[in-house]
């Protein structure tokens, strides 16, 4: 299964690009699914649309919740939420979208066009099963699940009453679920589509995007520049935003790899002819994640080295950390901990340089913990 997740600025076209590039492989023959919590501009003939609705992904699970948590809430004579009364709260939206991942990733289409929000959201929905699962396994660790008939005792030891089954329960179903969703965004099979109008702004947001896919070890394939404008026009005014769109986009083409244009209708897309006019190409196979080997330098200069593609990536706004086994790092406005390949686990960090777009760390085995012989 191949997985276009599509974002960019806000604005730009994204629902759109994403419903064009879902029609035109449908009408090749390839089974696709659409994932989108947007309106679309034409009814996609051929194409599993599926919607997300945040609104009611929120009240379902918080009624179920309340459900599972009945004993506990009836012991603190909680007063039941009915469904009328309950308004989505902030984050609903990416809890909403991450389970219709979930749900659309198992029907296994030939291909998956996921509608993200604009590029902020997007990076840190993606970024969260790998968060929360994180947060899951600190604040209940699967372990101690095993010792629930000690529970009695340890409660009255420790003089605090111990969780209850349920919720151990409760996370190991909410693991589950996140770990599913990790899979897909992290599959091999997994890309990101940027989608943007040639502009200043736009070409700072997708720099800035860029980065933080990196960070997160998420694959560009591409970056849609949409809406161009005619090269031809005898109007002087669009003649200079025609001028302007063709900078930024000869600028676009030197820094990202793949740069496909798609032109402007003139008016908003209706139907699914419009569409078929917006298609950019046929899937091209799914580009690599960024690669983050491990350099062996010890017969050399006696250290193991770390390489990590961070693109646009300056030394003031870089931080590490290093915390037992993982690695706490800080690019710009994104952070991410990082597990350490098994091999660097016995080792100490020594230094670490940024060039061309890539930080290299270095790592100097302990001889405490290194085997003998190396």
């Amino acid at each position: 299964m191949r997985t276009v997740l599509v974002t960019g600025p806000g604005s730009a076209g994204r629902s759109t690009i994403a419903a064009a590039t879902a029609l035109a492989e449908a009408r090749r023959g390839i089974r696709v699914t659409l994932l989108t919590a947007d309106r679309l501009p034409g009814e996609l003939a051929g194409v599993a649309v599926r919607r997300i609705d945040s609104a009611a992904h929120f009240r379902a699970e918080l009624l179920a919740f309340q459900d599972r948590a009945s004993a506990a809430l009836d012991l603190l004579g909680a007063s039941r939420l009915d469904a009328e009364e309950l308004t989505e709260l902030p984050g609903a939206e990416q809890l909403a979208l991450l389970s219709a991942l979930r749900e659309a990733a198992a029907d296994r289409p030939d291909l998956l066009v996921v509608d993200l929000p604009p590029a902020d959201r997007a990076l840190a929905a993606l970024a969260l099963p790998e968060q929360l699962r994180r947060y899951l396994r600190r604040l209940l660790p699967p372990e101690r699940q095993a010792a629930r008939s000690l529970r009695p005792v340890l409660a009255q030891l420790a003089g605090v009453p111990m969780p209850a089954q349920w919720l151990y329960e409760t996370a190991a179903r909410w693991d589950l679920e996140l770990a599913a969703v990790q899979a897909v965004v992290e599959d091999p099979g997994t890309t990101v589509r940027l989608v943007a109008e040639p502009g200043p702004a736009a070409a700072e947001t997708l720099r800035t995007t860029r980065l933080g896919l990196a960070v997160h070890g998420l694959a560009l394939d591409a970056v849609v520049a949409n809406r161009l404008l005619p090269i031809e026009t005898p109007d002087p005014w669009l003649a200079g935003l025609v001028a302007q769109q063709r900078k930024h986009l000869d600028e676009l083409a030197q820094e990202f790899p793949v740069v496909r244009e798609v032109a402007h209708l003139g008016r908003d897309p209706r139907g699914d002819d419009d569409l078929e006019h917006l298609a950019t190409g046929p899937e091209p196979d799914a580009a690599p994640a960024p690669a983050r080997p491990v350099e062996d330098r010890l017969a050399e200069d006696g250290v193991l080295v770390w390489s990590l593609p961070l693109p646009g990536a300056v030394k003031d706004g870089l931080a590490l950390v290093r915390r037992g086994d993982e690695l706490l790092l800080t690019v710009g406005p994104f952070r991410r901990i990082v597990p350490l390949p098994s091999a660097l686990r016995r080792c100490t960090v020594t230094g670490a340089g940024l060039s061309d777009g890539v930080l290299d760390i270095r790592f100097t085995p302990d001889p405490e913990l290194w085997p003998r012989g190396r």
